[in-house]
């Protein structure tokens, strides 16, 4: 029950999307790629370096308000060191979201400059948004455009169809043409996913994936787990994943006719709460050192 699961996600039209991608860099001056700041490297497509072809770019670290606060940091510090400019928001409250235009311009500081030196002073700044599915990418775009989600027309060099919309003075954003997907060649970023809930409950063994997740709260935070579930360590220290999830729901009186626990239920509860944040602000991705 322990093991990892093959989780698959099939991504349709993936080579279609890289090619749409491709042929609208050029209308744009930089990408912002928005990612799951709980899961900063499995909520990314690798592709993506190969496909923007070294378009200016920032990282939007959204879901911060679910993740622990001090590994976001230490992730921003990783992007800054790669390169890649980074912002962590939460975009259901809109924190953050603040520090976007400024840090496009920021970004594009020598690009602003030579416009100017050009007689440009005032020219559009243009950015693609990507983001693979259910990391916050349309919640971004909405709370971005706030009252300014009229596209901008349709005008010569734009391709027809695409979704425009003006962020601020001389400021547009495009969402992706098509949708970007991660990859799961290694089980490991599926079950990062599933854990975060990016893949559908419906397709996966949740019992087994919240054995799973409770063997990484044990590991990485302890204090947080017990706490949540009323354990102390020693109950928990060499025991499975299965048997935390069989001791949690004896706990909390799940049980079913005949007295066996309910560890369906029990498992859907713990990863709603583990979602939720409500066992604690978690990030399941490290910066290695």
């Amino acid at each position: 029950m322990d093991e990892i699961q093959s989780i698959q996600w099939f991504p349709g039209h993936m080579t279609k999307t890289k090619r749409k991608i491709q042929e609208n860099l050029k209308l744009v001056d930089a990408v912002a790629e928005v990612i799951d700041a709980r899961i900063p490297i499995s909520s990314r497509n690798p592709d993506l370096d190969k496909i923007i072809q070294g378009k200016p770019r920032i990282i939007i670290m959204n879901k911060c308000d679910m993740a622990d606060s001090n590994i976001t940091a230490q992730w921003i510090s990783y992007f800054k060191n790669q390169g890649i400019a980074s912002i962590a928001v939460d975009c259901k409250t809109g924190r953050g979201l603040n520090n976007f235009i400024p840090t496009i311009r920021s970004v594009l500081s020598d690009k602003i400059e030579k416009w100017e030196s050009k007689g440009m002073k005032n020219r559009t700044i243009k950015v693609m948004i990507v983001g693979v599915p259910n990391v916050g990418k349309s919640s971004f775009i909405n709370r971005i455009a706030k009252n300014n989600k009229a596209k901008v027309e349709d005008r010569p060099g734009v391709t027809r169809g695409n979704q425009w919309f003006t962020v601020g003075k001389g400021f547009e954003i495009l969402d992706t043409p098509g949708v970007l997907w991660p990859k799961f060649d290694d089980k490991i970023v599926g079950e990062k996913l599933a854990f975060t809930g990016a893949v559908k409950d419906q397709i996966i063994d949740t019992e087994r994936l919240c054995s799973r997740l409770l063997l990484f709260l044990r590991e990485n935070y302890p204090n947080e787990l017990t706490k949540r579930y009323k354990l102390t360590n020693d109950e928990i220290s060499d025991i499975s994943g299965y048997d935390m999830l069989l001791l949690i729901g004896k706990k909390r009186g799940m049980l079913m006719s005949g007295g066996n626990i309910d560890t369906q239920r029990a498992s859907i509860i713990i990863l709603d709460e583990f979602r939720g944040a409500v066992i604690g602000k978690m990030t399941l991705e490290r910066v290695k050192s």
